[in-house]
């Protein structure tokens, strides 16, 4: 999991490379703590997913991509921009420490120390290095006049990273449903880009 300044703030490492992508969800401490409320979120914060993750109370994900109202697509551009914060946070990752290009060939318990310690000095140079370790151009950005995105450094060298598909079952779907519908209601409202519409492919 990662903030808006491309910092990670919950790391769990050393799953069974075997296991499905909806069990290493469901067994990670991430999730544990998220059903739990152990992790310290803020009151009535949400993390944001793409659409392999599973929609709860505290974990926005896009409405299916199939006949989408104006309000649903205009949902899914503002959750894509969201997203994008955690992409490039991963992309920095392999860009920066080039032993992610290619498989680790080490024992498995070497492998995640190897992570962890990425991830630590990611941060700490995040924090102290920021403009050396991640200067101009380095992530996406927009352009402000046109509102595209513009791809970062990053995707020179490491290119598309890989979808991490993420299913699990769902005890909170009506109420993540109805946070989720607040969130899109806000974002046609009070909330509303001037570009948004669009973005989206509608007339303004």
């Amino acid at each position: 999991m990662v903030d808006d300044d491309y910092n990670f703030t919950f790391v769990d490492i050393g799953a069974n490379s075997r296991a499905s992508d909806s069990a290493v969800f469901r067994d990670s401490k991430l999730n544990q703590g998220l059903e739990n409320k152990s992790i310290g979120l803020p009151e009535n914060a949400v993390i944001v997913g793409d659409d392999a993750f599973p929609l709860r109370f505290n974990l926005l994900k896009p409405y299916s991509r199939r006949l989408l109202s104006e309000e649903e697509l205009i949902f899914y551009y503002r959750l894509s921009r969201a997203r994008r914060v955690s992409e490039n946070t991963f992309g920095i990752l392999v860009w920066r420490f080039g032993v992610f290009l290619r498989a680790i060939n080490q024992t498995p318990d070497r492998v995640d120390k190897i992570v962890w310690a990425a991830c630590a000095i990611h941060n700490w140079l995040r924090q102290t290095s920021a403009s050396t370790y991640l200067p101009p151009k380095s992530v996406d950005v927009e352009d402000t006049a046109t509102r595209d995105v513009i791809p970062g450094q990053w995707r020179g060298q490491v290119g598309e990273l890989a979808v991490v598909n993420l299913r699990s079952s769902n005890n909170y779907r009506f109420n993540a449903e109805k946070i989720r519908k607040r969130y899109a209601e806000y974002f046609v409202g009070e909330g509303a880009l001037p570009w948004q519409l669009k973005k989206i492919g509608r007339k303004i």
